[in-house]
C-alpha cells in the first residue's frame, strides 16, 4: 500500500471562506470560519436527487486539501467574493493509507 499522495496545489484557483453552522447557546444558528484561503472552485450547474428523491440544482463544487473538520459533519456555507452558497453535501476523499486527501463540497 502506498503512502500519502501529494495534493496538486496548482489547481487551487479561488480565495474563499467556508463557514460551519452550529447551534448557539441561545438556540439560534452560529457561523464560525472553518477555512479561509485558496481552494479549487468550479461554478458548474448540475442536478441531483436528494434523500427525499426531489430534484436539486447544484451551483458548484469546492475542493480543499486535507480534512476540514476531522470527525465532524460539515454544514454551513461557502463565500466566494460577496456571494454565499449553502453546502448541500460534503465528502472526504481518502488516500491509499486511509488519511484524508481532500474535502469536497457540493454547493446548492
Amino acid at each position: 500500500m502506498r503512502g500519502k499522495l501529494p495534493f496538486p496545489e496548482w489547481i487551487l484557483n479561488t480565495d474563499l471562506k467556508i463557514y460551519q453552522t452550529t447551534l448557539g447557546e441561545d438556540g439560534g444558528p452560529e457561523e464560525t470560519i472553518l477555512f479561509q484561503g485558496k481552494a479549487f472552485y468550479e461554478e458548474k450547474t448540475r442536478q441531483v436527487l436528494d434523500k427525499e428523491r426531489k430534484l436539486v440544482t447544484l451551483s458548484g463544487k469546492v475542493i480543499v486539501p486535507g480534512d476540514l473538520n476531522p470527525g465532524k459533519i460539515i454544514e454551513g456555507c461557502v463565500q466566494v467574493g460577496e456571494v454565499k452558497r449553502d453546502i448541500f453535501k460534503s465528502s472526504r476523499i481518502p488516500n491509499p493509507d486511509g488519511t484524508v486527501f481532500s474535502t469536497e463540497l457540493d454547493l446548492a
